[in-house]
């Protein structure tokens, strides 16, 4: 007999995803001495941003409706 998938869905929209990625990323780069550590969190920031971007550019316009 095989499991069944957890098919859940996300609470929030990719998105608000990635938006509270780059924003936790942002805020824990702050705490942190200049260094290799701190570069990195900064540049997944970054990238966290840039895949907003191009989710929000690639997304159909207009209002998005849940199933």
């Amino acid at each position: 007999m095989t499991k069944k998938r957890n098919r859940t869905r996300p609470a929030l929209s990719l998105q608000q995803r990635l938006n509270k990625f780059t924003q936790d990323a942002r805020a824990a780069a702050k705490k942190l001495p200049a260094g290799t550590e701190r570069h990195t969190l900064l540049q997944k920031a970054r990238d966290g941003e840039a895949a907003a971007e191009m989710e929000r550019l690639l997304s159909p316009p207009g209002p998005q409706h849940q199933k």
